[in-house]
């Protein structure tokens, strides 16, 4: 299982007292209210950083840093990640998961073949909907619904589906 989770990527700095502006890369950005620190990730470095503000602009959340009150000292994170460990991470309800840990899991049709890879879990609004690598090369498309999707096992790596009538149909 993942133990951290991307929340953001800083995409500038905002003001000059070392607020950054960065995009969420959380479903909820509102969940930044609650976070404390965060470990900030570029390709040189990881540094924990405590969080002092935030406030939201658009669709970015405005964050200053306990410490960090200059420009210049930001500057040079324009597009660094944001990360937190599993453990500030929401807790999820029954049924629900981290697409971090879904990705890359087995997916078994209900018929006991294997289908092939997850590869991608895309949001729709209505329902999320599996992007499966097939053992073939290509990809099909399953809606998360019960009547599609029936089992997760995270501890197995497995997603138990049934595959509907017209799914594979290319």
């Amino acid at each position: 299982m993942v133990s951290e989770f991307r929340v953001g990527v800083i995409s500038s700095t905002h003001g000059i007292r070392g607020e950054v502006k960065a995009f969420p890369t959380t479903d909820d950005p509102a969940r930044f209210r609650e976070l404390t620190q965060v470990t900030l990730v570029t390709k040189r470095e990881r540094r924990t950083l405590e969080i002092e503000k935030v406030r939201f602009f658009k669709q970015f959340v405005i964050v200053k840093f306990k410490g960090i009150d200059d420009i210049n000292d930001m500057e040079r994170y324009k597009g660094a990640e944001l990360w937190i460990d599993r453990e500030q991470a929401v807790p999820l309800e029954e049924g629900e998961y981290f697409i971090a840990d879904l990705i890359g899991l087995s997916v078994m049709t209900d018929e006991g073949k294997k289908l092939g890879t997850l590869r991608e879990v895309i949001r729709t609004g209505a329902n999320d909907v599996y992007e499966v690598l097939m053992e073939d090369g290509k990809t099909v498309l399953l809606p998360v619904i019960d009547e599609c999707v029936l089992d997760v096992d995270l501890e197995k790596g497995e997603v138990l589906v049934h595959v509907m009538d017209g799914l594979l149909d290319l």
